[in-house]
């Protein structure tokens, strides 16, 4: 989009997309926090307190990452909409 606008875009957009690809990072954190408790359990029993905070901080990190999805595709929304011929 800022070869199309010959200049560069607001720089809320590409901190918007750093703030995305930051939180599907975390996501993909926990997701792996949480196979691995999933597998652990399997072998030496139910722990169950720490499997709830292993599925809660997936669940934090799930609500995060759609709190920076809406946010980017509304940054997104204001570049393309800048982007175009008048």
């Amino acid at each position: 989009m800022e070869r199309l606008r010959s200049s560069p875009l607001h720089a809320n957009i590409s901190t918007a997309l750093d703030k995305h690809l930051e939180t599907i990072h975390v996501v993909q954190a926990r997701r792996k926090d949480e196979i691995v408790s999933a597998s652990s359990r399997q072998r030496h029993g139910p722990p169950r307190c720490q499997d709830e905070r292993v599925v809660l901080a997936l669940a934090v990190a799930l609500r995060a990452l759609c709190l920076a999805t809406r946010k980017v595709r509304t940054e997104l929304w204001c570049a393309f909409q800048m982007t175009l011929p008048k």
